[in-house]
């Protein structure tokens, strides 16, 4: 197996994994040590199946799960995954005005997965079983060299803040409507993360995102302010790898050190099919949602 730069500042692929097998420990403390250096880390594998991407997401952690299991539910992929796609359970593209459509517009802006629950989040693992022919590419951050940059002052400015993170917040910012964002709250409660995070190796990084939407001790105006010139800051385009994908990648970035986002693409008229797994830092597996989502495939988004 090489691991291989694909970006001056961070990320990398590795190249000669085969996923189709079970993930040995010369696998794993391959991908664990290219993680730490590198933060965002594409798997060229041949093509997987959802189990083996389950079984490979288990080897570095519990599992996230994206809700109660109901035998009933009919589904398009193995339960333990999230669907990141524009398609409905039958694999047909959703119709753009519904509050799906509408609710993953929050993706397009900068975020770390799962920010807004108290379970420290670890990796992401994204798989591409459909890509679209143009645009639709996913863009990362490495916030430990964007905190490196900062001037002293805002370090200095931020260094005990504490921010406020919410799903329904990212969701708002993204154009949903503020009447269902409340039904969202309820769901996905929210969290406090600190603004500067320290790693094992004692590297600080900055931790914003869009689902930050207020800074402890400040008015909401002031911190919504700060977290919008950090951000802003974060995402300049000298910071930014952007991944086009190729059908079968699979990418892992750590939610501790990385923000993504993705980008545009006909949702209207190609099919995108992402298959998501997110990995916990201990614990048991277990759902981050406390109630049952509504059926946003078929309602639309209010006039």
């Amino acid at each position: 197996m090489e691991v291989r730069k694909l970006h001056p500042i961070f990320a990398a692929e590795l190249i000669g994994a085969d996923l189709t097998k079970a993930p040995d420990q010369t696998l794993i403390d391959t991908v664990e040590e290219a993680m730490k250096e590198h933060v965002v880390l594409c798997v060229r594998s041949p093509v997987i199946s959802d189990e083996e991407h389950l079984r490979f997401a288990r080897a570095f952690g519990p599992l996230e799960l994206p809700g109660p299991y109901r035998a009933d539910q009919p589904r398009r992929m193995a339960y333990g995954l999230y669907d990141a796609s524009n398609l409905d359970v039958n694999g047909e593209i959703v119709d753009p005005e519904s509050l799906r459509a509408k609710f993953s517009k929050g993706n397009e802006l900068f975020h770390s997965d799962s920010s807004f629950n108290d379970m420290p989040s670890k990796w992401s693992i994204l798989r591409s079983v459909i890509v679209p022919p143009e645009r639709g590419d996913t863009h990362f951050v490495d916030l430990r060299h964007v905190y490196d940059q900062l001037p002293q002052d805002m370090k200095d400015r931020i260094e005990h803040l504490v921010a406020e993170h919410s799903f329904a917040a990212s969701r708002i910012k993204g154009g949903l409507d503020p009447v269902e964002a409340e039904r969202v709250k309820a769901v996905f409660p929210g969290a406090k993360q600190a603004m500067v995070k320290v790693g094992p190796d004692g590297r600080k990084s900055l931790f914003v995102g869009s689902h930050a939407f207020r800074v402890e001790g400040m008015d909401d105006a002031e911190g919504l302010a700060l977290i919008e010139e950090l951000l802003a800051f974060a995402s300049q385009e000298k910071f930014i790898y952007a991944h086009k994908w190729r059908q079968g990648d699979l990418l892992i970035w750590d939610n501790r050190y990385a923000l993504h986002r993705g980008t545009e693409f006909d949702y209207a008229r190609y099919k995108r099919d992402l298959r998501r797994t997110n990995v916990n830092e201990y614990g048991e597996e277990r759902s981050a949602i406390t109630g049952p989502l509504p059926d946003m495939a078929t309602q639309k988004q209010p006039a």
